[in-house]
C-alpha cells in the first residue's frame, strides 16, 4: 500500500527540517512523497542554495508568494495552496516551524478535512507579540499528529489541552540535517 505524503516548505529554517524528513520518507519505499515550496523565501541565498547544500530535490509545486506584510503574506500562500491540496489530495500534509507557510498551510488542510502532522510542535516563547508564536499556537491548534523536538514540547501541549496520543516525540530534525552535512563540513 502506498501512502501519499506532501510535505510545505516556505522559509530557511523549513529548509533544514525537511531535508531529513524528505530522505527518510523516500527511503520508505511506500510513500509518495511530493514537496511545496511556498516561496516565503525565494531568492538563492535563502531558497535554492538551501536545496542545493541539503540536497533537497526541486519542489514539486512552488507557490512563488514573494515577500508582504505577515497577513497578505499568509493570504496568498492559503490562495495558492487552497487548489493545489485541491487537485493533488494527499493522505496528509506535513508543515515545519512556526513561518506563516506553516500556519496558513495547516489552515487550508483542516478545512479540506487533509490531516496535517507539525514537525517542531508545542515550542513556545509564550510571547503572543511575536508573529512565530501565533503561528506555533495556530498550527498545533489545527494538526491532529504533533511532533515534539524536545521535552517541553509535549509539556507546552498537555498543559493546553492537547491528548497525549495525538503527540509523538521525535527529536529535532535539525541535527539529522547536521549529521548529514557533518562529512562535508568536516572535510572544509
Amino acid at each position: 500500500m502506498t501512502h501519499s505524503v506532501m510535505l510545505i516548505a516556505g522559509a530557511r529554517p523549513n529548509f533544514i527540517k525537511v531535508a531529513p524528513v524528505l530522505r527518510a520518507l523516500g527511503a520508505k519505499g511506500n510513500v509518495d512523497v511530493s514537496l511545496v515550496h511556498t516561496g516565503q523565501h525565494y531568492d538563492d541565498a535563502m531558497s535554492g542554495g538551501f536545496f542545493r547544500l541539503l540536497d533537497i530535490p526541486d519542489p514539486d509545486v512552488n507557490l512563488n508568494v514573494g515577500s508582504a506584510s505577515h497577513a497578505v503574506q499568509t493570504a496568498r500562500i492559503m490562495e495558492r495552496f487552497e487548489p493545489v491540496l485541491e487537485e493533488r489530495r494527499p493522505g496528509c500534509i506535513i508543515v515545519f516551524g512556526d513561518v506563516n507557510s506553516t500556519a496558513a498551510c495547516a489552515l487550508v488542510a483542516a478545512k479540506l478535512q487533509v490531516p496535517a502532522v507539525h514537525v517542531e510542535a508545542g515550542l513556545r516563547s509564550f510571547d503572543r507579540t511575536m508573529p512565530e508564536e501565533i503561528n506555533r499556537i495556530v498550527t498545533d491548534a489545527l494538526c491532529g499528529l504533533l511532533l515534539t523536538s524536545e521535552p517541553s514540547g509535549r509539556r507546552n501541549l498537555e498543559a493546553e489541552g492537547h491528548a497525549a496520543a495525538s503527540i509523538v516525540d521525535i527529536g529535532n530534525v535539525m541535527i539529522d540535517s547536521l549529521e548529514h552535512m557533518r562529512p562535508r563540513l568536516e572535510a572544509v
